[in-house]
């Protein structure tokens, strides 16, 4: 992947100290370490999923479940798949009624994926497909070693698997909790990893993502009150579930009060498909209040042909310049005109290139947005990695439900 700034800047002694603190998070933070494991226990369990298993079913919220389907859209459109997968991740009684009018329960897998182990949107959903299928075999449980649902796993004698240490749920995606049900499906997660190694090599060992990545993260804390909406323009409906999973990283990671004040900060992320959402948001964008920076994302071959035939309408000669053209090529064409018109506006921005759609490019691409999280957030002074926020909404929560009991 390839990544271009359109914004100047030169701190370097902020350049470096983001990166020195985050050298330092390496030691007690998990995911830094995830693009090198070892996924030979992964594969194993993979291979002992029956082949009659036609669908597997993830049953998880958040974290638990937008990175594996992120990656799962991107390559789906591009690879044919060993097995369908499905996300139980609302409880809203249509969604999950509609999902399960799609399954076969006899050739269906599911995944319970719960860090803590008491999740309630994941245990209600999981009690009403247990009272429809409770064969302990048609399940395995991805969850933190000694915790209850580890311990009713055991009991019920269904397969159990854990989370890496110091993994948070929104950074898990490259562990257990995305890659195995992307194994299942038949997705290549050691070219999702390899992609990610490559990405992290290239920030660590002063390779060319380092020097992008510091004064990108460097830009954003700077400028996070003046610009404190940060968008993605992603230029294929591949991407559509990517930007969902970085809306949660973005947004549970850096929306805190700062570690060494009372002051609430933190950039709002938002998700834009182009060039549906070029007819629409693009009009905030260039005349609306300058509080925005975005980033374009664009893929250089998408391993598709077809053309716009060579066709006359008549009426509406003015169009035949689209005759025998590429859609791959005026999809960007599109995105490049949206950045020329933005960049004549003066709105910060930058646009990262993706080569192809596979594995190794969607790994980079998540590992990099991962990086430039924990960069920010060290920059704008936050805990990166709580949710005291999301958790205060769980406490209510079961205070209301006890109240029911």
């Amino acid at each position: 992947m390839k990544n271009k700034l359109y914004f100047k800047l030169k701190n370097k002694k902020v350049q470096e100290a983001a990166f020195s603190a985050i050298l330092k998070e390496q030691k007690h933070i998990g995911y830094y370490a995830l693009p090198e494991q070892n996924i030979s226990p992964i594969l194993t369990y993979a291979k002992s999923i029956p082949d009659d298993i036609e669908n597997v079913a993830v049953i998880g919220i958040g974290g638990s479940s937008l990175g594996a389907k992120a990656v799962y859209e991107f390559i789906k459109p591009t690879k044919k798949l060993k097995r369908k997968l499905y996300f139980f991740e609302s409880t809203d009684p249509l969604n999950i009624t509609t999902l399960l009018s799609k399954l076969n329960l006899q050739k269906t897998h599911f995944l319970v994926i719960s860090k803590s182990g008491t999740t309630i949107e994941t245990f209600s959903i999981y009690k009403y497909i247990y009272s429809l299928k409770n064969d302990s075999k048609s399940y395995t449980f991805i969850t933190d070693p000694g915790s209850p649902l580890e311990k009713y796993a055991l009991d019920f004698g269904a397969s159990v698997l854990h989370l890496p240490d110091n993994v948070g749920g929104r950074f898990s995606v490259l562990s257990t909790v995305g890659l195995v049900p992307l194994a299942l499906s038949g997705i290549d997660i050691q070219a999702l990893l390899y992609g990610a190694n490559t990405l992290k090599k290239s920030f660590f060992g002063a390779g060319y993502m380092q020097d992008t990545l510091l004064k990108k993260a460097v830009f954003y804390a700077q400028n996070h009150a003046q610009y404190h909406i940060n968008c993605i323009f992603a230029y294929s409906e591949t991407l559509k579930y990517f930007c969902e999973w970085y809306v949660q990283l973005w947004g549970e990671s850096l929306g805190k009060k700062q570690r060494h004040s009372a002051f609430n900060v933190g950039l709002t992320p938002i998700g834009l498909i182009g060039p549906k959402d070029q007819h629409s948001f693009l009009q905030l964008l260039m005349e609306g209040t300058r509080d925005k920076s975005v980033t374009f994302i664009k893929i250089e071959d998408f391993q598709d042909d077809i053309v716009i035939p060579d066709i006359s309408l008549p009426h509406l000669e003015s169009l035949d310049s689209l005759n025998n053209l590429p859609f791959s090529k005026l999809i960007n064409m599109q995105c490049d005109s949206v950045i020329k018109a933005l960049l004549e506006e003066e709105i910060p921005l930058d646009s990262i290139s993706i080569s192809k759609v596979n594995e190794g490019n969607i790994g980079a691409l998540m590992y990099y947005y991962e990086l430039l999280t924990s960069l920010v957030g060290e920059l704008i002074d936050v805990n990166t990695y709580d949710q005291p926020g999301v958790e205060a909404g769980k406490i209510i929560l079961k205070k209301k439900l006890n109240s029911l009991s």
